[in-house]
Order: structure tokens, then C-alpha cells, then sequence
């Protein structure tokens, strides 16, 4: 037990955390559920950050003692293996592929990006993940069962996952990152003119070129699909 240490990787065994029933992992059962524990620590997360969830925090959030919290996770490590499985049963599973992978995977990406925005801590505590819970599973299988038109084998079709994952879940950062600057009118408007130096200088000419170039529509939706289908529709199926 390592109580608020930081989320670094967890030891619970797998099957253990999974496919186990949700009953504390030792001593008499509360009255709360490891569901109800999770759902706080999501809602925490949501408010307040990533960092705002400790065992002692949540344990107040749910009016227990937090050494029961320990029965049900030994550490932050798997109260967030906890929590991303939580909020990963929001994405829909049931819908049949249609086909077109590509179109599939577009699909799956902007409910990834959605799921990410709603649970901003959520790109984080993927990078910090070690194991997938069922709900993650439900999902991998609706991607892997759109994938099956290309022929990729199965490790292709896991590596096509995982890169689709990364790139929306390091898109969504820069994209809650760019919005906080956002909020900074003072900010944006001195970078614009520090840009607008710098393309002048004359040692920057690529630089000055793209600066020139027409502008293409920059709301957030717009950008994240231009980038999306630069990705999926360069996928090679072979």
C-alpha cells in the first residue's frame, strides 16, 4: 500500500482488479461500493484536476475512512485504472461497423475527443495506464471490428488503435492548453506580434511564407478533423 503516493505503475494483479467481484480486497464490507468510490474520484478529477484526487480526498467525498479505500485500491495508481475504465463506458460499443474503416475510425476518434473534453485529467491518465478494463476492452473491439476490411493482422490492428488513441489524446492537451490561452487576450495578441517580427526578419522564410498563406477555418472541431483525416486517410491498409 502506498496510499497518496504519485500514480506511477500500480502492482495489483489484473485479473484481480478486473474480474473480481466489487467487494473490498480485505476486512468487512463498507457500506459504499467501489463503483460509488470510483464515480467520486471521477467527479473530482472533473472539477478540480487530476492532482485533487488523493485516497484521503475521495474518502471524504464518499464520507468513509480512507484506510477502508484501500480495501477496494491500494494506491492512486489503481484508483485511476479505476477511473478511466469508469468514464470509458460512456463511449458507445454497439454500433455495427459500417465498412469503411476509415470512416469508422474518424467516428471513433471524435467520440474519443468528446469523452477527452468532458474528462479533461482523461489524456493524462492514459499515458499512466497499464491495464485495459472491461469497458476499455468493449470499445477496443468495436475499433478492431471496424479494422477487419484492411487485412492488417492483429498486431497491426492494435498498433493502428494505439496511434489513433495517442494522436487524440495529445491533440486534445494542446487543444484544453490552447483554450486556457486563450482566456488570455493579452497573451495571444503578444505572440501574434512576435510571430509577426520574427516572419519579418528576413532568417525565417518558410516560416514568413506559411504565416502568409490564406487562412483555413480554426475553430476547434474544424482543426481536430483537418488533422484526423491527415492521419487516418494516410493509413496504409496493406
Amino acid at each position: 500500500m502506498t496510499g497518496d503516493g504519485g500514480s506511477g505503475a500500480s502492482g495489483v494483479d489484473p485479473q484481480e482488479l478486473w474480474l473480481t467481484s466489487d467487494r473490498p480486497r480485505r476486512g468487512r464490507r463498507p457500506a459504499f461500493s467501489r463503483e460509488a468510490i470510483t464515480a467520486a474520484a471521477v467527479a473530482l478529477a472533473d472539477a478540480e484536476g487530476l492532482d485533487a484526487v488523493t485516497m484521503r480526498r475521495v474518502a471524504s467525498e464518499v464520507g468513509a475512512g480512507v484506510m477502508s479505500l484501500y480495501s477496494y485500491a491500494p494506491d492512486k495508481a489503481t484508483l485511476i485504472e479505476l477511473m478511466v475504465d469508469h468514464v470509458s463506458g460512456e463511449l458507445p460499443v454497439s454500433d455495427a461497423p459500417s465498412g469503411d474503416w476509415r470512416a469508422d475510425l474518424k467516428a471513433i476518434a471524435h467520440l474519443q475527443r468528446a469523452l477527452m473534453l468532458r474528462h479533461p485529467w482523461l489524456p493524462a491518465a492514459l499515458s499512466t495506464r497499464r491495464s485495459l478494463g472491461p469497458n476499455t476492452l468493449a470499445f477496443l473491439e468495436r475499433a478492431l471490428a471496424a479494422l477487419r476490411p484492411t487485412g492488417l493482422d492483429g498486431a497491426a490492428k492494435l498498433e493502428v488503435f494505439a496511434q489513433l488513441t495517442g494522436f487524440v489524446a495529445g491533440h486534445v492537451s494542446h487543444e484544453i492548453a490552447q483554450a486556457a490561452a486563450a482566456r488570455s487576450p493579452e497573451r495571444a495578441a503578444a505572440e501574434a506580434r512576435y510571430l509577426a517580427v520574427v516572419a519579418a526578419d528576413g532568417h525565417h522564410p518558410e516560416l514568413a511564407e506559411a504565416l502568409s498563406a490564406p487562412g483555413r477555418a480554426l475553430t476547434p472541431e474544424a482543426t481536430f478533423t483537418r488533422f484526423l483525416n491527415r492521419l487516418v486517410d494516410g493509413l496504409d491498409s496493406d
